[in-house]
């Protein structure tokens, strides 16, 4: 997640772009930039981190508490997040302070990525690249989810899991991924089994 070089406008060309390919309404792209709330809490957020990163504190989650009621989307400025990440819909995602998040993600709405112990150090979770996380799941501590890893909708996540794995249930529980394995149908059913 380390920054790319690339300027502001390229990074947002590239969000918008992201958005176009992930969400099938998508019309064009100043739709997109008008009203995705999702994409506007990525963009804050970018701003609030710059100002994280360099000690302005305050600043930052003052920012990024104003986004949060723009949006309706809760992301810590401490967070790290990666290129092309797209929250769809977004309403009640949280991301929390020492989250990591990598290149390529998608988180739908109700999406928690939270803590579950006030000790300082990591306490959230990393999503490695090319993660889709399903509606209103949570992913609590500093778990480590592997790269194109599918969450479905409602799981609760509060293990590692390796790469290319399918996470349902509550707890949820990991298995790989089936080749051709549809990402749409893991995330829209929910496995409630215990």
């Amino acid at each position: 997640m380390p920054n790319s070089g690339m300027s502001w406008a390229g990074r947002i060309r590239e969000d918008i772009a992201s958005a176009r390919l992930r969400d099938p309404a998508a019309r064009g792209g100043l739709e997109i930039a008008l009203l995705y709330p999702g994409l506007h809490a990525i963009w804050a957020h970018r701003l609030n981190h710059a100002l994280w990163t360099r000690g302005l504190r305050f600043p930052a989650r003052m920012g990024s508490q104003i986004a949060r009621w723009l949006t309706g989307v809760e992301i810590h400025p401490g967070a790290q997040i990666g290129r092309r990440f797209f929250i769809d819909h977004g309403m009640g995602v949280v991301i929390g302070e020492t989250a990591e998040v990598g290149d390529d993600v998608m988180l739908y709405h109700g999406v928690t990525l939270g803590g579950r112990t006030r000790d300082a150090g990591k306490r959230h979770p990393t999503l490695e690249d090319g993660v889709v996380v399903g509606a209103g799941a949570k992913i609590l501590g500093p778990v480590v989810i592997g790269a194109r890893s599918a969450i479905g909708a409602n799981a609760v996540v509060t293990k590692d899991a390796p790469p290319d794995s399918v996470l349902t249930g509550v707890p949820a529980r990991a298995r790989p991924r089936v080749e051709g394995e549809s990402t749409a149908r893991i995330l829209s059913v929910p496995d409630y089994s215990i």
